[in-house]
């Protein structure tokens, strides 16, 4: 099993070194889609999966999901986190027994997930979940410093409830100086490209498991496309996910970093675990994003 460059202990003591440094935001890869954010002491967490629940679910079925890489850390040990996103209702984006113990551990945690899963997750995590912040493509909502406006997102299709709010989104976000796109679980769509382009994108978090009809599971991008979509969008860099989580479902990152190679753009491939820094002090290629308010006519402020 893939050991996390850092967790537990070393881990945690990494987030706390991070709190001081202005000027830069911190990223750490927590493994599958899970990413956290801290800047000036604000700790965001990107659809956060820390438990076994699926390995569990899933034993002894025709589609178990054996672990690759173990744990970074128990969430009830995260404090700090001020709020946590869940793109759409798979278990690896939206795992009760992650977002519970993070809500113990932050009593004011907040959840920004679909506004067309609301009542879903209400259900999957009950009256001890964390306070639900619902968004939508086109719409926005501002939690502390983080605005967070809903992209479109086809997993495996672009799903939508019976009022027309999407299914599955990606995020991008905005504080400061800076904009990171995280994508959710996406294929590629028509309108993807032109959604986040209206943001200058200094990170970007894409999904490079791929879409095998076999597996019995909704696909994303593979490497290839990951990396096309980074250069289309124009991102400062780009980071992989999804993939050496469970065994029946995960890609090696060699064909994205190939194609990011052969099309000029940056990218980084972290370990579980691992931060990396950007900002005007450390990246100078970093930092050059606005912020934005499309699509004001509708929001939620918190």
């Amino acid at each position: 099993m893939i050991v996390p460059c850092q967790k537990d202990d070393s881990l945690l003591a990494d987030i706390t070194s991070a709190d001081p440094v202005s000027g830069a935001f911190h990223v750490w890869w927590l493994g599958q889609s899970g990413f956290l954010i801290k800047w000036r002491g604000h700790g965001l967490l990107f659809d956060p999966y820390l438990s076994d629940s699926l390995t569990r679910k899933y034993d002894g079925t025709e589609r178990p999901h054996v672990r690759m890489t173990e744990r970074a850390i128990d969430p009830l040990r995260l404090r700090g986190i001020h709020v946590v996103t869940s793109s759409h209702n798979h278990t690896d984006h939206l795992d009760a027994e992650t977002l519970l113990p993070l809500k113990a551990a932050n009593p004011n945690l907040k959840l920004v997930l679909p506004e067309a899963n609301v009542d879903f997750a209400r259900k999957r995590l009950g009256p001890s979940g964390p306070e639900m912040v619902p968004l939508d493509v086109g719409t926005f909502a501002e939690v502390g410093p983080f605005t967070f406006h809903g992209i479109t997102a086809a997993h495996n299709d672009i799903e939508r409830d019976e009022n027309g709010h999407s299914r599955f989104l990606g995020f991008v976000v905005t504080f400061g100086d800076f904009a990171v796109f995280h994508s959710g679980d996406t294929l590629w769509h028509e309108t993807l490209v032109k959604e986040v382009r209206r943001w200058p994108i200094n990170l970007a978090l894409l999904p490079i498991n791929g879409n095998r009809p076999e597996r019995g599971v909704a696909g994303n991008l593979d490497g290839f496309q990951a990396a096309v979509l980074a250069k289309a969008i124009s991102a400062a860099l780009v980071i992989p996910c999804h993939y050496q989580m469970f065994e029946f479902n995960t890609e090696e990152p060699d064909e994205f970093t190939q194609t990011c190679e052969r099309l000029g753009q940056r990218y980084l491939v972290l370990q579980c675990g691992e931060r990396h820094v950007l900002g005007h002090l450390t990246d100078p290629s970093a930092g050059d994003a606005r912020p934005t308010e499309p699509n004001r006519e509708q929001g939620w402020w918190v």
